[in-house]
């Protein structure tokens, strides 16, 4: 990414923007608005939860958080395969409960719909890359 990027100049939804394509934006807790970019690799096998994470951040890029995934459902539907993906969040996180720190998040793009599951379970993933919004 060579130039700054700001609202003015995002493109359409679906366009090419970063080695990926642009599917919305989002604001982080701390009110940080991001362009999100869906990056185009794929891992060719299903993952565990930690393998997701490695992969994704081995092509540049993370795994989309529960309000990304539901944005990547609602702009990019069709580059998705209709099946259950892993998010970077954990059920702990929002439980609070040390119980629930072998569960993550997943998001069934077939129908959009987010549930837990065990992180030792393989799951497909798609990475992305959140890029801050300048003035």
């Amino acid at each position: 990414m060579s130039a700054m990027i700001t609202l003015a100049t995002l493109p359409a939804l679906g366009q090419p923007l970063d080695t990926g394509l642009f599917c919305g934006v989002i604001t982080r807790k701390d009110g940080t608005h991001c362009a999100v970019v869906l990056l185009a690799d794929k891992p060719d096998t299903r993952l565990t939860w930690s393998k997701a994470k490695a992969w994704a951040d081995g092509v540049g890029g993370q795994l989309p958080s529960r309000p990304v995934a539901a944005l990547l459902y609602a702009n990019a539907k069709d580059q998705l395969q209709p099946a259950w993906h892993w998010t970077s969040d954990t059920l702990d996180a929002d439980t609070g409960d040390e119980d629930d720190a072998s569960y993550a998040w997943g998001c069934y793009f077939r129908h959009g719909d987010q549930n837990d599951t065990r992180e030792s379970a393989e799951g497909a993933a798609v990475a992305v890359r959140l890029i801050p919004l300048t003035a």
